[in-house]
Formats: structure tokens, C-alpha cells, sequence
């Protein structure tokens, strides 16, 4: 399986998501500091927020196959600059979580993805299902 570091605002959904690409149970929990698994570097929201902070995400990144850039489908914010993928010199995927909200606007959420420099993009709800066979095909993973 590819490992891959998650980038995303505060409760974009990042830590939801590692729990259901394991088959954990969903709770939910603020990340505080970076939260390495096996497959996973969960980051704290943070680290996108402040621009301060992403000199220790590339520095994370080495060890890494794949860099997830997480967006919230329910929000209008947007942390990523454009061509902020250029950075990590690892291939970059755009996730966007919460798809089964209210008030999902996947469009915007697809636009500043693609300015941020991804071009595969996936479309998942953690709590439904919906879209984490497809993001855990890409990564090699069983489902």
C-alpha cells in the first residue's frame, strides 16, 4: 500500500478519513501534533492554516508516496495557494470529504484543488462509504 501524508484544514476531515481507509471505528478526535500510522501521516490542521508551518510538511513529505490534500466540500474557505503541490516532489491527489453533507458544493471544492496543483481527484464520504474503495484501489490497498 502507498503511503500517504493527509493536508487539510481543522475538521476538514482528515482523521475521519484515516480511521475509515482502516476500518476503524469513527470517532472523532482534534488533532494536535503530527500522527503517524503505518500507511498515514495524519497533520494538524494547522499546518496549511500557517504558512509558518510548511516548511515541517515538506520536510515530512520525504518519507511519503503520495500527499492527500483534503478539502471539506461544506465550506467556502480556502487554505491551499495555487500550484502548492509544486513543493512536495511526490504526486499529489485532491480528496474531497463530507460528501454526503448538506451543503456540499464539490465544484468549488474541485476548482481550488485543481489550482492547488492536483490532478486525480477523489469524492468520499467517511461516514457512508461512498468513494473509500476507489481512494483505497489507488493507494493498493485490500478492501
Amino acid at each position: 500500500m502507498k503511503k500517504m501524508m493527509l493536508i487539510g484544514s481543522t475538521s476538514s476531515g482528515k482523521t475521519t478519513l484515516t480511521q475509515a481507509l482502516y476500518g476503524q471505528e469513527l470517532v472523532y478526535r482534534k488533532t494536535q501534533a503530527m500522527e503517524y500510522s503505518q500507511y498515514m501521516l495524519d497533520t494538524p490542521g494547522e499546518f496549511i492554516e500557517n504558512r509558518h508551518f510548511y516548511s515541517a510538511l515538506m520536510t515530512s513529505s520525504v518519507d511519503y508516496d503520495v500527499i492527500g490534500l483534503i478539502h471539506d466540500c461544506t465550506r467556502k474557505n480556502n487554505h491551499y495557494p495555487p500550484c502548492f503541490t509544486g513543493m512536495f516532489n511526490r504526486p499529489a491527489i485532491g480528496i474531497i470529504t463530507k460528501i454526503d453533507s448538506d451543503g456540499c458544493d464539490a465544484a468549488f471544492s474541485r476548482e481550488i484543488l485543481k489550482a492547488a496543483g492536483v490532478h486525480t481527484l477523489f469524492e468520499i464520504s467517511s461516514v457512508t462509504g461512498e468513494g473509500i474503495a476507489e481512494l483505497k484501489a489507488y493507494l493498493g490497498a485490500a478492501n
